[in-house]
């Protein structure tokens, strides 16, 4: 008998809305919102561009800068990512030049510097660290995702607000705000420094953008400053009804082909994989509940930060040697997360990570065993999935098997090929 189930490719379908065309509803919104009555011909906008790996990202930027420019106004962008690409102006603007995000693709200044000023104090005594850059500007325009937050609950998460905190906070201010969150709520916190970012840095507006489960841009709304909070929670709504998840609830063992600073906070989504709220165990309060978890490399945007690996309990020797270890150690221990950068158990081969998994769940026989092989946690329309659920997807409408149960396919040196190559 084999040591490995027996797999099938799955694909899900999800309803989820997408926009035929981002640029132009990110003219079209701002439009809306008459900005030409506040931006004054000559006067600088400071636009923030973040870290995530965000759906036609350079697009919506080019359009934003394109807006102001209409309006006489002068735009350049501003790196807003907290302590990423190892807390260095460099190194944040590597990241975004793997965006296509450039002074020559943009049309207009990037000024990447990790200084900040402190522009406040807020009523718990935290002063409020903002890019120094962005300080200088006559306004500012604050552009992100909104979704689910990989660690903290409220009712806004991520998105417009932890843009103005952790985002152009820089690395001085990621480092105050994650630590005043272990001794406030995240909602106190997170309230207290937008409304002082708002009042004493001229946010003019925010470019709010949200994605459906197939990674596509959904919605964009373009947002004034004072209805932040009232719009912001409702787009969270619709971000977590539109978030992927994986085809079932629980399984066995979850391989995971790449997790990166690109597809999530944490590297590895824990909205969808189920450990939002215990590093190594599903609560109530997830979604899902994955046993074990195999990550089987970084992405190459994440450019060696393996932020989310210690949620894992396997790797292989290549993903180890891809860790850069100091700029992973950066952003987890500025996100008060330092459990999240340490290394799992690690095998030289896929085929040896798996078996030593499957000896760990349990009474289950290995080729009996739940066993879901994704791509990463932004892309789950389609998967690998063991034979145990064949059963349940006849039963689920959702759900469409495109393979009959075939033998889990190794390479001659003993290692999985991805699920987009399977």
């Amino acid at each position: 008998m084999s040591r490995f189930p027996r797999m099938f490719r799955l694909q899900q379908r999800f309803d989820s809305p997408k926009l035929a065309d981002p640029a132009a509803e990110t003219t079209a919104q701002l439009q809306r919102l008459g900005l030409q009555k506040v931006i004054q011909p000559g006067q600088t906008v400071a636009i923030t561009a973040g870290s995530r790996g965000i759906a036609n990202i350079a697009r919506i930027t080019k359009a934003i800068v394109d807006h102001v420019i209409s309006l006489g106004g002068v735009p350049f962008i501003v790196p807003a990512m907290g302590s990423h690409g190892g807390g260095t102006a460099a190194g944040q603007t590597e990241i975004l030049a793997g965006y296509g995000i450039t002074p020559a693709s943009m049309g207009c200044e990037l000024r990447a510097s990790m200084e900040t000023v402190i522009v406040d104090q807020t009523p718990q005594g935290i002063p409020v660290h903002f890019d120094k850059q962005a300080s200088l500007a006559d306004h500012v325009i604050v552009a992100g995702r909104v979704k689910p937050h990989t660690g903290f609950v409220g009712d806004v998460e991520s998105g417009l607000h932890k843009m103005m905190l952790i985002g152009l906070g820089k690395h001085e201010g990621a480092k105050i705000y994650h630590r005043a969150i272990a001794n406030y709520s995240f909602m106190e916190i997170i309230t207290a420094v937008a409304q002082s970012v708002i009042k004493k840095c001229r946010v003019c507006a925010g470019v709010a953008i949200v994605e459906n489960a197939y990674d596509e841009t959904a919605l964009i709304e373009a947002v004034a400053p004072d209805q932040f909070l009232a719009r912001e929670t409702e787009l969270l709504k619709l971000a977590n009804d539109w978030l992927p998840r994986l085809p079932f609830d629980s399984c066995d063992l979850l391989i995971i082909d790449q997790i990166g600073k690109n597809i999530s906070g944490t590297g590895l989504d824990t909205n969808v994989v189920g450990r939002k709220f215990n590093d190594h165990a599903a609560t109530s309060r997830d979604r899902a509940n994955c046993r074990r978890i195999f990550v089987r490399g970084l992405t190459e945007e994440t450019h060696g930060n393996a932020t989310g690996i210690g949620l894992t309990e396997f790797t292989n020797q290549r993903t180890i040697a891809a860790v850069d270890r100091k700029i992973t150690a950066i952003n987890c221990i500025t996100g008060l997360h330092p459990t999240a950068a340490m290394l799992p158990i690690a095998y030289e081969t896929d085929q040896e990570v798996i078996t030593a998994a499957l000896q760990t769940i349990g009474l289950v026989e290995p080729p009996d065993a739940r066993v879901i092989h994704i791509a990463d946690t932004l892309h789950l329309a389609e998967s690998l999935v063991s034979e145990a659920y064949w059963p349940e997807v006849a039963t689920r409408p959702e759900l469409l098997a495109l393979s009959e149960p075939h033998p889990m396919a190794f390479d001659d040196q003993g290692n999985l090929q991805p699920v987009s190559q399977h």
